[in-house]
């Protein structure tokens, strides 16, 4: 039997309140699951936006701000093993542009990573309608 997935959580700086750690853990491993993609790991990592820019200039060769960037670091068929990275400045942001608490965008942008490992992606507008419904699914089932 593999072993249990790992879901971590780390602050760089910013440290949001991230109410009930354990049934989120057991969440996104459920989305996982749903998604019918393995898991072996998946770190969190929130931080500013220096840090998200500077990763974003170094590692992809973008120079602007962006609330998430997410790692694959497994290959193939292997189960995946992440490091998802946020920004809580542009979280913050982005709540008050979309009239939504923080925490409900914080948890958008965490499942957003997490469904962007289960193969969805956000290129075209037919994708990002795609994606956004997942997202709202995701949101509904754990908050309701």
């Amino acid at each position: 039997m593999p072993p249990a997935p790992k879901v971590n959580f780390f602050f760089s700086g910013s440290r949001p309140t991230l109410d009930e750690r354990i049934r989120l853990r057991k969440f996104i491993i459920s989305i996982f699951r749903r998604e019918k993609t393995r898991l072996e790991s998946i770190s969190f990592i929130f931080a500013d936006d220096l840090l998200l820019h500077k990763i974003n200039k170094e590692y992809l060769a973008h120079d602007y701000y962006t609330d998430i960037i997410t790692f694959e670091l497994s290959a193939g068929t292997l189960p995946k093993v992440s490091e998802v990275y946020i920004s809580c400045d542009r979280v913050k942001e982005n709540a008050q542009i979309h009239k939504t608490s923080f925490k409900e965008e914080l948890h958008r942008v965490i499942f957003h990573g997490v469904l962007h490992l289960c193969g969805y992606n956000d290129k075209t507008q037919k994708q990002s309608r795609e994606m956004r419904n997942r997202e709202n699914y995701y949101l509904e089932k754990y908050f309701k």
